[in-house]
């Protein structure tokens, strides 16, 4: 969980980068998850307060939402390493696809078109993958904020395309993974 920053309460045992004391903690807390939700796909579950963020970020959205309450108290925790670089966005080029490749959207089984290193074209309109997640996803398979992480729910060739990623970033080509996977 080295690149997850948890923004929420907690009785687990988590480094804290910093803290936001405030009588409407509760609050603040669901603000800074719907911001980060509406502006972006950093959220790993929808169900849970993990987020593909830097901590410094993290923190200067807290100190936004807390300079409009009387009561907030922000406490930094020096003794912290710095924050790691954060994962970029997610290119099809991460992953060896290129304009006119075909990957699928797999909650309904839909074919879309690559059409450059971060669109796909489906019916004449061009979508990012989260986009095409929102506008696409099953009803039963929606989550509150509408946001999704974009490569989660697609394939090329029968494999995830966050999966495919992650075996690239580990410095394995896919090609390397099945073979040594078995599958």
């Amino acid at each position: 969980m080295e690149d997850w920053v948890k923004i929420g309460k907690s009785s687990s045992p988590f480094q804290i980068y910093a803290t936001l004391k405030t009588s409407k903690y509760s609050e603040v807390e669901k603000l800074i998850h719907n911001t980060i939700d509406r502006l972006s796909d950093l959220r790993i579950r929808q169900n849970r307060e993990f987020f593909n963020i830097p901590p410094s970020d993290a923190l200067e959205i807290m100190r936004g939402f807390a300079s409009l309450l009387d009561d907030a108290e922000i406490t930094v925790y020096n003794d912290n390493p710095p924050a790691p670089a954060p994962r970029p966005n997610f290119k099809f080029h991460m992953i060896g696809l290129r304009a006119g490749d075909f990957v699928t959207f797999d909650p309904l089984g839909i074919e879309v078109k690559v059409a450059s290193d971060d669109r796909v074209e489906y019916e004449d309109r061009l979508y990012s993958l989260s986009s095409f997640a929102g506008n696409f996803m099953p009803e039963e398979r929606q989550n509150k904020s509408g946001s999704y992480q974009g490569p989660l729910y697609f394939s090329y060739k029968g494999k995830n395309l966050l999966k495919l990623r992650n075996e690239m970033d580990s410095g394995n080509s896919p090609a390397e993974s099945e073979e040594t996977s078995g599958d």
